[in-house]
């Protein structure tokens, strides 16, 4: 009987490495785009962050540019400002455009007196707590068509007179702390849409749309939230030193000079010559005048 022979061993194929590493190569090209297209966004990233920490398992709203919109966007709707004022939400910014002819008086930074309660109901709104790290940038725009007076000799410093005038109204008001405020007048350079057609000739819908006051509601950046909170620290030292000063001024000022009785006006009262002082808990009468 012959000896049997060995078969030999057949080679490993190895062509499922080539599958896999194309669909290696896909998934890194894959993941390569998403981070070359992501746009990072730190504030928005933290605001998130924030609002799932605070709001996990409780009945809260999250603090979100989305929902300072829809809560600008009530306020205009109450007080029925929907011609007069438009929002819109850019990336994480809120831009509440204001109509220059409905809040000033033509060709001047004046406030109407019928824009002023709709400035408050704005600014009360968007300085709520839980929009505390928000900055407010007022902007002033005009349209393309000259302005020169002694005043405004372009439109550069009506625009900036305008923006500037919100600005004044939100500080001196109480309204919005001044260190989230700034403002910026751009005259015509930024229109929302054409001042004029492809002839030149102007049109007045689109001039009109281009007049306008825009606040950009914008968080801040980390830097500047940190900022905030040592300002609004140190604010708060300020105000108990100061607390506790008047109390201390008010309490030395109660206390007798000579330990006798006070009278109404804080000093003591004079005591007769060998007049002892009462025992403790009785009451002397204070004589009343005619």
């Amino acid at each position: 009987m012959g000896v049997p022979v060995k078969p030999k061993p057949e080679e490993e194929k190895e062509d499922w490495l080539v599958t896999y590493s194309d669909a290696i190569t896909l998934l890194m090209a894959f993941f390569v785009m998403l981070l070359t297209f992501a746009e990072y966004d730190i504030p928005a990233f933290e605001e998130a962050a924030k609002a799932i920490k605070e709001n996990i398992g409780s009945g809260e709203k999250k603090t979100t540019s989305d929902q300072l919109k829809v809560e600008i966007e009530d306020v205009v709707y109450e007080v029925q400002a929907n011609q007069a004022i438009s929002v819109s939400k850019v990336l994480k910014d809120v831009i509440i455009d204001l109509d220059s002819r409905a809040f000033f008086k033509p060709g001047s930074a004046e406030l109407r007196e019928a824009a002023i309660p709709v400035l408050e109901k704005l600014a009360k709104t968007i300085t709520a707590p839980r929009f505390e790290t928000y900055n407010i940038q007022v902007e002033g725009h005009t349209d393309d068509e000259p302005i020169k007076t002694a005043q405004f000799p372009s439109n550069w410093e009506l625009s900036t007179a305008r923006a500037a005038r919100v600005v004044r109204f939100f500080a001196e008001g109480g309204y919005v702390h001044p260190v989230k405020l700034s403002a910026a007048g751009f005259a015509d350079q930024k229109p929302k849409v054409p001042n004029r057609d492809a002839d030149g000739n102007p049109i007045p819908e689109n001039q009109a749309t281009n007049r306008r006051t825009a606040i950009r509601v914008e968080p801040m950046t980390n830097k500047e939230k940190d900022v905030w909170y040592q300002f609004k620290a140190e604010e708060r030292a300020k105000e108990e030193e100061l607390k506790r000063a008047q109390l201390q001024a008010g309490g030395e000022a109660a206390q007798p000079v000579d330990g006798g009785p006070a009278a109404a006006d804080g000093q003591p009262r004079p005591q007769p010559e060998g007049a002892q002082p009462p025992p403790e808990g009785v009451e002397v009468p204070v004589p009343q005048g005619q």
